[in-house]
This record gives C-alpha cells, sequence and structure tokens, in this order.
C-alpha cells in the first residue's frame, strides 16, 4: 500500500537521511526509529506531503502519494505537528467536525465511541486549550480515529500518554493493523514498538 523509494532529505550540507527505502504493507505497522535529530518526524512530513524529499518519491498504491490529492486526505490520518484544533470549538465539536467532514455515518455515535475509548468524555464540552498535554495527545489520537484511513501515520504517539495510556495505544494500534490499516509511526518506546511494529526502519545509523 505505502511506499518510500530511495529518500533523501537534508538541511544544508549534512544530510538528515540518505536513500532509504522501506514498504508499509495493508495490515502492518512499520516504526521509525533513531536518536532525536535523526529525522524521523521530517521523514513522515515528507512522506505525508507537507514537506518535499530532496530525491526519493513516497507512493500510495503506486502513485506519487500528495496531501492535495482528495483521494489521499481521504485515505490517510495523520497526527505529525502539533495538534490543530479551532480555539472556538470544544473537544466533541472538534471531533464531531472532523467526522462530518469525512463522511463518517452516524457522526454523532462515532464521536460518543472515540470520546469513551481515548478517556475524553469527561471534557468532552472544554476547549482544547484548557486540556493536559497528555489529554491534547488523547485528542489528537481521537483525531485520527474518528474519521475513516487506510493509513495511519503518527509522531511519538506515546508522548505524554501514562503507563494505562500507553498500553491501550499498543493494543489500539495492533487492532488498527488487524483491521487491514497501514500504520506508519515514529516512537521511542521499546516495549510500544516490541509490541506493535511489523517492521522497523532505523535513521542514523
Amino acid at each position: 500500500m505505502l511506499q518510500v523509494r530511495g529518500v533523501t532529505k537534508a538541511y544544508g550540507p549534512v544530510p538528515l537521511f540518505r536513500d532509504v527505502s522501506f514498504d508499509v504493507p495493508a495490515g502492518t505497522a512499520t516504526a521509525l526509529v533513531g536518536p532525536n535529530g535523526t529525522g524521523k518526524s521530517t521523514l513522515l512530513r515528507c512522506v505525508l506531503g507537507t514537506e518535499r524529499f530532496d530525491d526519493g518519491v513516497a507512493s500510495l498504491d503506486g502513485e506519487p502519494l500528495d496531501e492535495r490529492d482528495p483521494a489521499v486526505r481521504a485515505s490517510v490520518a495523520a497526527s505529525i505537528e502539533e495538534l490543530s484544533a479551532f480555539a472556538e470549538l470544544s473537544v466533541l465539536e472538534h471531533l464531531d467536525l472532523l467526522a462530518c467532514a469525512h463522511d463518517v455515518e452516524r457522526p454523532s455515535a462515532a464521536v460518543d465511541a472515540v470520546l469513551d475509548e481515548t478517556g475524553l468524555a469527561a471534557v468532552a464540552h472544554q476547549l482544547p486549550v484548557t486540556l493536559s498535554s497528555g489529554q491534547r495527545q488523547r485528542l489528537a489520537l481521537a483525531s485520527c480515529l474518528v474519521r475513516p484511513r487506510r493509513v495511519l501515520m503518527l509522531d511519538e504517539p506515546e508522548q505524554s500518554l501514562d503507563t494505562d495510556g500507553r498500553a491501550w495505544l499498543a493494543e489500539r494500534l495492533r487492532r488498527e493493523t488487524r483491521d487491514g490499516v497501514a500504520v506508519l509511526f515514529a516512537c521511542h518506546d521499546g516495549a510500544l514498538i516490541e509490541h506493535v511494529a511489523d517492521d522497523v526502519v532505523r535513521l542514523g545509523t
């Protein structure tokens, strides 16, 4: 499903990564690992299309992946940048807007289910700015889970989650792969990688 071929990215004369290639078939998870500064987040942004590779290509179903393409936007759910939410919308309203925008069947029921699953039901009527860092991370994940997806891309999804939250995340990502989703995630948590990843791509080695 998702293919990355010969990708290179540099800022200045020294590349972050060079000639990286891997596949993420449907129903599998691939973890990007490596020390800080080796380009994991940048690689994710380039795969998504919000930045450009200096060389190489990322493809979805054999076609170059372009996040401006409506078909790509309908297929790829991503949490890579800092959570972007409308300042005047509550948690519930933010998720409801996403569900409706992606034509989710019975959006209210879908939103309620995601709120319960992510532990955000108690703060559903709060504004995102009032949430703790862990709650904001859960909202970023909920923003992906409330919409249809064939590819799920996450940048350090374990960040700010407590022990119970990380255990939930591990099981949720395995459920994603069982449902046929291709998961690509950057991660520093060895236990999460061991539980979830079918393949590991190491940067900075």
